[in-house]
């Protein structure tokens, strides 16, 4: 297994294919890099390099009790895309990793980045508060914490059915899809997963946004019951200079799964302007 060690001694796994220009993709919680799969093996095999990492306490990096915040997600990543070297770098983020990408920009600038794609990502801000009423209320994200303590196991195979859109009508539900997701989820350390919970929910990455000083590219399903797109992807074309907003009609949180071809293009488009 590869992996950096960072400046605090934590051991971080990733995956690195191919050659080209670079493409790092970022996963979401509770995930791993396995989340994307069929990413890494459509770009590579179309001549791009394909990086993907687990952040700390999740999949196969090291469960840390301490450091479990968007700061040093952000500094976990600058030190992998520095070790590894990475110029004219594509950075992809979905969901949290959205977060960690927008996080990453603000703490370490463009320098090394040549573009930026958010998936179905938290930012500016997913809590409910007076100055975002769009957001999403603190019970929510306590109902997560309580669920992930209680029983995580069981909340992580109830969360796939709205992560994935299967409780909508006519969907077709997968058993694969949910099984890779429970078994993501429950190879990370508790401790981090519930210290993550916070980092999505409410923290806010509105300045981090407003730095993103290169193309981006938005992707959204206008029917993510996970972040929602009033709170998130429409507010974070407004935000970032220089942004284009794609939104995926009906479609899921975990798109780049359920509609993978569509998406795939999409980027593919997205990465040859």
């Amino acid at each position: 297994m590869a992996t950096i060690t960072t400046r605090d001694g934590t051991k971080i796994f990733y995956k690195d294919w191919g050659k080209g220009q670079p493409i790092l993709f970022s996963h979401g919680w509770p995930l791993s890099a396995d989340a994307w799969d069929v990413q890494m093996a459509y770009f590579g095999e179309r001549g791009y390099r394909v990086i993907a990492h687990d952040r700390r306490s999740h999949g196969r990096s090291d469960q840390t009790w301490d450091g479990n915040h968007m700061d040093q997600y952000a500094d976990d990543l600058a030190e992998l895309i520095e070790a590894l070297d990475l110029r004219d770098l594509v950075l992809v983020g979905h969901s949290t990793g959205g977060g960690e990408v927008a996080r990453y920009v603000g703490r370490h600038g463009t320098r090394r980045v040549a573009k930026v794609v958010l998936l179905g990502a938290v930012p500016p801000l997913m809590l409910k508060t007076a100055g975002n009423p769009e957001g999403t209320p603190i019970e929510v994200f306590d109902g997560i914490r309580k669920g992930t303590l209680a029983n995580r196991s069981q909340f992580f195979k109830d969360l796939t059915i709205p992560f994935y859109g299967f409780n909508r009508p006519g969907a077709q539900s997968s058993e694969g899809l949910r099984e890779s997701f429970w078994l993501q989820g429950m190879m990370g350390g508790i401790k981090g997963q519930l210290d993550c919970i916070h980092e999505f929910s409410e923290v806010d990455y509105t300045e981090d946004l407003k730095r993103i000083d290169v193309p981006m590219l938005i992707v959204h399903g206008d029917d993510d019951q996970i972040v929602p797109i009033h709170a998130s992807a429409l507010k974070a074309a407004k935000l970032a200079p220089n942004a284009t907003l794609k939104v995926f009609q009906g479609a899921d949180h975990g798109l780049a799964q359920t509609r993978a071809e569509e998406f795939n293009a999409e980027l593919l488009a997205f990465l040859k302007r």
